[in-house]
């Protein structure tokens, strides 16, 4: 029933809508940083036992001082190190993902990257095959 009414009144409201929209653009509103690097590495085959990194450089986009609070990675195969200073508008920063290749077979990992001015994280994956 509640379905039926709000279908009815963004009919017969058309700024209803509009300021749904207005705040799901301002919510999904760019990323505060430029990917200077691919946002998903592959590494392609590893040896075995042999661990494996890589470094994702960013740019900060935004006219204001921009944290790098937290990376978070999906498992204990997967570890990451980051900038940690405060980054000013137009400098750059980066995060090096390492993974441990210990397991073999296929893998693809997923980081996740919070900014203190963003409230979405941003993405980034590993993959590659363990042989």
């Amino acid at each position: 029933m509640l379905w039926i009414l709000l279908s009815l009144q963004s009919l017969l409201n058309p700024s209803f809508i509009s300021l749904s929209e207005t705040a799901a653009a301002r919510q999904n509103a760019g990323s505060v940083v430029t990917w200077l690097t691919e946002q998903d590495h592959d590494f392609g085959e590893l040896r075995q036992g042999k661990p494996a990194s890589f470094v994702f450089q960013f740019k900060n986009a935004l006219s204001d001082t921009i944290v790098l609070q937290t990376v978070r990675t999906t498992c204990g195969c997967t570890a990451a190190r980051y900038t940690e200073d405060p980054i000013p508008p137009g400098a750059t920063g980066e995060i090096t993902v390492e993974y441990d290749a210990y397991q073999s077979g296929s893998f693809n990992k997923k980081i996740r990257v919070f900014f203190d001015k963003q409230k979405k994280a941003e993405i980034l994956w590993i993959r590659g095959v363990v042989e």
